[in-house]
């Protein structure tokens, strides 16, 4: 699903705006285009991402509104080193001193040249602060998104359910109308000879077993269940949903090698285009 989110917050003494935007993948991918400063942070952040986003391809940019104060700062006493300065004149006219005062003599009078250290260390819990937020807002997206696609899949789950149905109200009609083909095929070959009773019940009971889909449809009812109580529980769903629309797929081929009937087979290929376009969807899901 897709998604979008933005926040700024203060860090070490600026401001820092991140954006978490997402977009469909089936597994979790982080993609971080981040200020050199936050460098250090990147596993973190990668790793608070997990918190919030279980699928999708993550990116996370960020920048300086605000820039942070420098690390240090040269402060010079101007007065004081005017000061210095004329009393070292001074003093050299009255003790008869020759030269003058140099920049190296007066940097290093004390209180002239101070370096201030600023207070620019960047806290990782101030950094995942902002980004919580910017998660925050990029997961509210795709709720409502998700709303949407979970309302498209019980809509197609109801489909599978009713198609399904077609085929089992179907199959004990296809198996009547087979056993009789055979009967007629048989009669035909025959042409008034006397068919043994035993053998051709006997295959009839053969035919009733390979084309009996009893079974398919008990397991693909089962896995509709589990697909809609897999919707209503919440995530993470997708995953699961993932393996039920592949077994529901095999039942519905299984199902379709059996058919030998067109409204039969005319209902699997209905089926077969409902779960692909769930596996699509699905693949968006958390």
């Amino acid at each position: 699903m897709t998604g979008f989110g933005a926040a700024e917050g203060p860090v070490a003494g600026g401001r820092l705006r991140l954006e978490v935007r997402s977009v469909n993948h089936r597994h979790f991918v982080a993609q971080l285009r981040l200020p050199v400063d936050l460098g250090p942070l990147e596993a973190d952040i990668r790793e608070r991402l997990r918190l919030h986003l279980e699928r999708g391809s993550v990116s996370v940019s960020g920048r300086w509104t605000q820039e942070p104060p420098a690390a240090a700062a040269v402060e010079v006493d101007r007065e004081r080193a005017r000061a210095v300065v004329e009393a070292l004149r001074e003093v050299a006219r009255q003790l008869g001193i020759a030269g003058d005062v140099d920049l190296a003599t007066v940097a290093r009078i004390p209180d002239v040249v101070r370096v201030r250290t600023a207070d620019t260390a960047i806290e990782a819990a101030d950094v995942l602060g902002v980004l919580d937020d910017a998660a925050r807002g990029c997961v509210a997206m795709r709720v409502r998104e998700g709303g949407s696609l979970v309302r498209d899949l019980r809509a197609r789950l109801a489909a599978l359910i009713s198609l399904a149905e077609q085929v089992s109200a179907r199959a004990p009609q296809r198996l009547a109308a087979e056993q009789e083909r055979l009967r007629r095929n048989v009669a035909e070959l025959a042409r008034g000879v006397a068919v043994d009773p035993g053998r051709l019940a006997q295959e009839l009971a053969y035919l009733a077993d390979r084309l009996d889909v009893t079974e398919e449809l008990v397991r693909l009812r089962t896995h509709l269940a589990a697909a809609s109580a897999a919707l209503e529980g919440g995530p993470p769903a997708g995953r699961q949903l993932g393996f039920l629309l592949q077994e529901l797929g095999r039942e519905a081929n299984t199902i379709g090698s059996k058919a030998n009937d067109a409204a039969m087979a005319e209902a699997v290929i209905a089926m077969k285009g409902e779960l692909e376009k769930m596996r699509e969807q699905v693949e968006n899901l958390e």
